[in-house]
């Protein structure tokens, strides 16, 4: 007995040594971090991540790992969205899509420009930058509208932003909006980097310009639907104030990269102006940054808001899209919803499911996925004009008020043509974080 006893306290022993260095082991891959600098290091920079102030209208989107790709067996897609793990680094995304009255901004600054520029030649709505250089001061605009003016001589130049002759009805004034063109220029940062050692290239050969209308296309309310009453969409959607905080629609991945470079400009020189620091580039997110935003950091989930069903405990649908056939209108909204409409997911953001389906940065290429790096991953191409359509083919996410469920799913794939502009397409933004406090 007392053998067995001593054999018992010895166990005993062992067991609670064995137990206090599990639990060593626990804390201490708890709070692994690789090598302890490199860790406090990651420690610190995340933090001020954490700390760092969110642009306008967005949320912070954290780094992290998870498998992209479709969520349940699905053998139509089995080979060009097969399950991979990769890792996307942290960015800010905005919590919802750009509405009619964010872009009606861009649409009335570029109005305002052409009109000062071309049209009123009044110098007072300028700045002398020096150089013989000038700047259209936005302060004078804002507080003395042109558009307002009493003076009869600027009456008739503002005049010529109106259609004219036949194409007016019953003589109102409405903008032509053919004179709307935006000019925007950006360094094509992967052909440079390819043609580093070749000296007959020169930065010029790598600086894209390109010049375009950006005014939506209103008619595509009609265009997309066959015997569809949808005039008054296509009079009231964009220019109606109800309409203000309903998604943008018809504009093509082409115009949403003008907005970008706009939005882009327009902080970094009032930026530049108050001594502020300037911001990362906006842009489209990625393929894989928007797959990973719409998980919200759920694990192998459908849909954003977790999943199986679109429905919640309660028999609620969670998004706006097409329930059943020939129903649009169980979900609350027979077209697109307002932006902030339904529950965001765990990151903060809304409608990643349905409402209006979503253009990306990333090209579409059935075999992307097989050759894509595993960090921040994406397939990118700047097609010309003069390329095969098949190369202008943009991936498209997150399914619409007009899709059936499938299209709603985190890892569903569609594409589009990046000059095509649809009722049911619109987009939202990211940016990255600049390293200070803004």
């Amino acid at each position: 007995m007392g053998l067995l006893k001593d054999i018992h306290a010895y166990m005993k022993c062992k067991f609670y040594y064995f137990l206090g260095l599990f639990s060593l082991c626990l804390i201490a891959l708890s709070s692994c971090k690789g090598p302890s600098n490199s860790g406090e290091l990651v420690g610190v920079r995340l933090n001020k991540l954490k700390a760092n102030k969110a642009p306008h209208g967005m949320v912070l989107i954290p780094g992290g790992t998870f498998i992209m790709g479709q969520s349940d067996e699905d053998i139509t897609y089995a080979q060009i969205a097969q399950n991979r793990q990769v890792t996307i680094a942290p960015f800010y995304m905005d919590d919802t899509e750009i509405s009619n009255s964010e872009y009606r901004q861009f649409v009335h600054w570029v109005r305002d420009s052409i009109l000062i520029y071309n049209f009123l030649g009044d110098d007072n709505y300028f700045v002398d930058a020096g150089n013989g250089e000038r700047y259209i001061d936005w302060k004078k605009v804002n507080s003395s509208s042109p558009w307002k003016s009493k003076d009869e001589n600027a009456k008739e130049r503002l005049s010529s932003m109106f259609y004219q002759g036949e194409d007016r009805i019953f003589g109102k004034n409405e903008l032509d909006v053919r004179l709307l063109r935006y000019h925007y220029e950006w360094y094509d940062l992967r052909s440079a980097t390819a043609a580093k050692n070749d000296p007959t290239k020169s930065r010029s050969d790598f600086i894209m310009r390109d010049t375009m209308l950006i005014y939506p296309d209103t008619t595509v309310w009609l265009n997309d639907f066959s015997y569809a009453q949808n005039e008054p969409m296509v009079e009231g959607y964009f220019s109606h104030p109800s309409f203000d905080d309903y998604p943008v629609v018809g504009v093509t991945w082409r115009q949403a990269q003008a907005f970008n470079t706009w939005r882009t400009r327009l902080y970094n020189n009032v930026a530049n102006s108050t001594g502020k620091i300037e911001r990362m580039p906006y842009q489209l997110p990625s393929e894989a940054e928007w797959e990973y935003a719409a998980r919200g950091g759920k694990v192998g989930m459908q849909y954003p808001w977790g999943g199986p069903s679109a429905r919640n405990a309660k028999g609620c649908l969670m998004a706006n899209f097409k329930p059943g056939r020939g129903n649009y209108i169980d979900d609350g909204a027979a077209y697109t919803a307002p932006v902030y409409s339904y529950w965001p997911n765990d990151f903060g953001l809304y409608n990643m499911a349905g409402n209006v389906a979503e253009w990306t940065q990333s090209s579409f290429n059935e075999s992307a996925n097989s050759f894509v790096h595993d960090m921040n991953p994406t397939y990118t191409y700047n097609a010309k004009s003069s390329d095969h359509e098949t190369l202008k083919r943009k991936v498209v996410r997150g399914g619409s008020w007009k899709d059936v469920g499938y299209f709603l799913q985190n890892g569903a794939r569609q594409y589009e043509y990046q000059d095509t502009s649809k009722s049911y397409i619109g987009f939202r933004s990211v940016t990255r974080y600049a390293g200070v406090s803004m």
